[in-house]
């Protein structure tokens, strides 16, 4: 029997139905170097919910990134993750413990990895779920999502490499949204270069697929202030453990 939606997807969804321009959340990891581990945070945008369609309980939570960046590495290195998304408007915040994955281009070499965390997913996991699933239909589907400027983004140099002033530099005018339109007037020539820059940009675009498994959610507009603390019972397939705690 499918489990329930779990409270905490209803509270991110609540607030976003109301307030869906709030979507940047903060992302932590850790990075081991030779002689120390250095702890990692930045920004991401919440894309999406990708829901399981045979368990409500167990759903993903997917953003983007390109697969040039350090936390690549990181993440290829150690998938433990920690989110912290403080709403506003409405005085929440969300602090997820997940498990992150990074889905590439079929055609690049991490690819592979990727599809063999998919296959060895515990059961017990999100992850797991999705085996059967279509992935590269749903990162091309995310990739056509994106504003021109997003798209050209994917076309930059790799990031946190040395800025060197490049006069045939991708930038939102160049970029070929005309590609996506099946009558329009692009010339030949431009049709060809557009589609270069498109293919570049698919190809350095990936997935951030997030599995959570607790989810500790504190209220500030209420008073008393409310704080749950939601946790994936183990042994179970989707359903969740919540605690009331002192905020």
């Amino acid at each position: 029997m499918a489990s329930r939606i779990p409270g905490w997807k209803s509270a991110i969804e609540k607030v976003l139905n109301e307030y869906g321009e709030h979507t940047v959340i903060q992302i932590a990891t850790l990075e081991k170097k030779s002689d120390r581990i250095v702890p990692r945070v930045r920004s991401h945008i919440f894309r999406s919910f990708l829901d399981c369609p045979m368990n409500a309980g167990l759903p993903l939570l997917l953003s983007s990134t390109d697969i040039r960046t350090p936390k690549v590495r990181q993440l290829t290195q150690d998938p433990s993750a920690d989110i912290a998304w403080w709403i506003e408007p409405t005085k929440q915040q969300f602090r997820i413990s997940c498990e992150i994955y990074l889905l590439p281009a079929p055609g690049h070499h991490l690819h592979a990895h990727f599809t063999d965390v998919l296959a060895n997913a515990n059961r017990e996991t999100s992850l797991a779920q999705f085996k059967t699933h279509d992935w590269e239909e749903t990162r091309q589907t995310m990739f056509k999502s994106m504003s021109a400027h997003m798209k050209a983004s994917w076309c930059r140099p790799i990031p946190g490499s040395p800025l060197i002033d490049d006069p045939k530099k991708v930038t939102v005018d160049s970029w070929p949204e005309r590609l996506e339109d099946p009558g329009s007037d692009v010339t030949e020539e431009g049709y060809a270069e557009g589609k270069r820059l498109w293919d570049i940009a698919l190809d350095n675009f990936a997935l951030v697929v997030i599995d959570p498994y607790e989810i500790d959610f504190v209220d500030l507009s209420l008073i008393p202030n409310e704080r749950i603390l939601f946790t994936k019972q183990k042994g179970s397939l989707g359903w969740w453990n919540e605690q009331k705690l002192v905020p």
